[in-house]
């Protein structure tokens, strides 16, 4: 008996807790449309919410409640489905000690930058952000749908154990999926552990995707793991121009993308469908940090506390630049327009990979990495199907997410302006819709000012990871 209520009392903890339900129906009128169905803006057709859900996108709105939330849009404004980061990571390393998942400021601040879902693409503190995963479900603290990853696969995780067997692999898949994981992350792994994974996730029907190499040391080139069946790349798209007797940083600083091996790896993808996830701006903090991107369009410090805040500012006096991820910035726009112009405009993602040290935050990426994909070439309408649709079918969410269409779920970005104009629009969203339920990106904001890190030095313990490894953004590209 006793053996039974323990179980019971597992599988009730284990169990989907109740979101926080849309309150009364929602009416959204005038202004423009992008549905991320195709390459136009068009008049908002009237957009009726009832229970977290697009019920209807035009025709007779007039069954709607009569005590419906009204929406208003002036003339300039867009309606835009929500932003899908696939690569968001809510790690931080403030102090070069290691880096700690940042559960208080950054989920609203995520909210407030119009994403409104995150794969965190590995997780430093996984039962944290498990536990954030199920108080934002509840409605005790606002944030994105939150897709955990659960711990990385590999050497990225502190203390993984290199003899980690099948059936081990296995076992921890097989846990994590029970935990609500949506998806897993493999960084600094071998082939045959990579090979488990997959195998494994794919039985529980979760997705796969992977920071890899070249071959080298026993990593596992992209090509290969897109033989295995993974389901989304990280960073380099891999294949026949990675040779395994360098890195795959090495053999791609000054690669070029008019030769047989990359139609051969472009090719290859399209064939099995896999994703690639640019993360272009993510080489960029740590390389001269182009302008056009990386200069600040909101004072994101404020953010910090005041302690933080004057550490910070001391420091970003002092950083080095990274000849080398100089060269991969700017060799990374080139692969992703020529990946798109190679017919993989489906295939793109965004992901912003930024586990930041304090001086630009994770949650304003997104608007960086779509400027990034804009000025590569790429036309903006798809740079937003990229970042919406493309991301939400990666994760297997195309059939309720990333298009703005009857049946899906309600989350929406208001835009002040024309994006397909200028990407620059979805720096400052007016408002954040996110299953039926409306926010203000303003006063999400203002809210979390001074909120972001240790007050004093004697707080500052409380910022170093316990038994990890110091791993800051000296090899970017997480």
């Amino acid at each position: 008996m006793r053996r039974f209520a323990l179980l019971l009392a597992f599988a009730l903890v284990a169990l989907p807790r109740p979101s926080r339900a849309q309150e009364r129906d929602l009416v959204i009128s005038g202004g423009w449309l992008f549905a991320a169905t195709g390459n136009d803006r068009v008049r908002n057709p009237g957009i009726l919410v009832r229970a977290g859900k697009l019920l209807r996108v035009g025709g007779d709105l007039s069954i709607a409640s009569p005590d419906a939330e009204q929406i208003r849009l002036a003339d300039d404004e867009t309606i835009i489905p929500g932003l899908f980061d696939l690569h968001a990571h809510y790690a931080m390393d403030l102090f070069g000690a290691g880096r700690k998942d940042e559960t208080v400021a950054y989920p609203a601040l995520f909210l407030a930058n119009g994403v409104t879902a995150t794969f965190p693409a590995g997780e430093m503190d996984p039962d944290a952000m498990r536990s954030l995963r199920i108080r934002i479900e509840n409605g005790e603290q606002p944030g994105p749908r939150l897709l955990n990853s659960g711990p990385y696969f590999g050497t990225a995780r502190p203390n993984w154990n290199t003899e980690i067997t099948t059936r081990e692999i296995y076992a921890e898949v097989d846990r994590w999926a029970e935990l609500g994981a949506k998806g897993f992350k493999a960084k600094g792994i071998t082939p045959d552990q990579l090979r488990a994974l997959i195998e494994r996730a794919h039985m529980h029907g979760l997705t796969v995707t992977g920071h890899l190499d070249s071959g080298n040391r026993n990593s596992v080139n992209p090509r290969d793991a897109i033989l295995m069946g993974i389901d989304r790349i990280e960073h380099f798209m891999g294949g026949d121009a990675f040779t395994p007797d360098q890195s795959a940083y090495a053999s791609y600083e000054h690669m070029t993308f008019d030769t047989p091996a990359f139609e051969k790896i472009a090719a290859l993808y399209k064939e099995h469908h896999v994703f690639f996830d640019a993360t272009l701006s993510a080489y960029g903090y740590t390389a001269k940090r182009d302008p056009e991107v990386f200069s600040y369009f909101t004072d994101e410090k404020r953010f910090l506390t005041p302690y933080l805040r004057a550490i910070v500012e001391a420091r970003a006096a002092q950083r080095r630049i990274s000849e080398q991820f100089e060269n991969i910035y700017w060799v990374k726009r080139k692969e992703v327009k020529a990946f798109y112009d190679a017919g993989g405009a489906d295939l793109i993602t965004l992901g912003t990979d930024h586990p930041s040290t304090g001086e630009y935050l994770s949650p304003y990426s997104v608007h960086r990495e779509l400027q990034s994909l804009s000025l590569s070439g790429i036309p903006n309408a798809a740079v937003l199907r990229i970042a919406t649709t493309n991301s939400a079918r990666a994760m297997g969410f195309g059939d309720r997410l990333g298009t703005i269409q009857p049946g899906k779920w309600a989350d929406l970005v208001v835009l002040r302006g024309n994006p397909l104009v200028d990407i620059r629009v979805t720096r400052t969203p007016r408002l954040v819709v996110k299953a039926g339920r409306v926010y203000d990106p303003a006063a999400l904001a203002k809210s979390l000012e001074g909120k972001l890190g240790p007050t004093s030095a004697a707080d500052s313990a409380a910022w170093a990871p316990g038994g990890g490894r110091g791993r800051g953004r000296g090899r970017g590209g997480d």
